[in-house]
């Protein structure tokens, strides 16, 4: 069995803010995969759904992002989930808007909802894709910027991301994560073909 997990702020004031690309994501999946990500368990959100490649755990934790973790190790625990087999989708400051990065495993780097998790896992040794939502404009205050709403232009960015996050999570599923490493960890330069746009 398979879990997939979004991380996110429940509630609806967060829902389409940048911290919650883990959320968007998971909503995204279920509105292809024809499931709804409503029954409370394990501290949130999940649906289970049969795809070709075996059962799969959709969830978005609800105990806020830096708790994640708590939720995280009850599905885990809760439904005997291996760690190579827990993929954990989210959003980071340090990629670019509208470009992914997809892992075996590592380190949580200054993502607090990651943080969480590996310390309730005591381990870091599970597939994550990150959803870039950088980089931090001057100035701005980070804690401020990713619970901040994308504007238009950047939601068509967003969109395409999770679209090519969607891609990866199937070449994960059918134990291809180094053709999915290989295929979507390069810089695609959405976001500076949209800051030139703008100018």
């Amino acid at each position: 069995m398979w879990a997939v997990v979004g991380l996110g702020n429940p509630g609806r004031r967060y829902a389409q803010t940048r911290h919650n690309a883990g959320f968007l994501f998971i909503r995204q999946l279920a509105r292809g995969w024809k499931v709804k990500v409503k029954k409370r368990r394990f501290q949130a959100k999940i649906a289970e759904v049969e795809r070709p490649q075996g059962k799969i755990l959709l969830a978005m934790p609800q105990t806020m992002m830096n708790l994640s973790g708590l939720a995280v190790k009850r599905i885990v625990e809760g439904r005997k989930i291996r760690l190579e087999n827990l993929v954990v989708v989210y959003d980071d400051l340090d990629i670019a808007l509208g470009d992914i990065r997809v892992r075996k495993e590592g380190s949580a780097g200054t993502h607090k909802g990651m943080t969480s998790v590996m310390q309730e896992l005591g381990s870091g040794t599970f597939p994550r894709i990150r959803v870039g939502i950088g980089p931090l404009p001057a100035g701005a205050d980070a804690a401020e910027y990713v619970l901040s709403p994308f504007d238009l232009e950047e939601r068509l960015l967003i969109d395409q991301a999770l679209l090519r996050a969607e891609e990866a999570l199937g070449l994960i599923l059918e134990g291809e994560i180094e053709e999915a490493m290989s295929r979507f960890n390069q810089k695609v330069r959405a976001y500076e073909n949209l800051a030139n746009r703008v100018k």
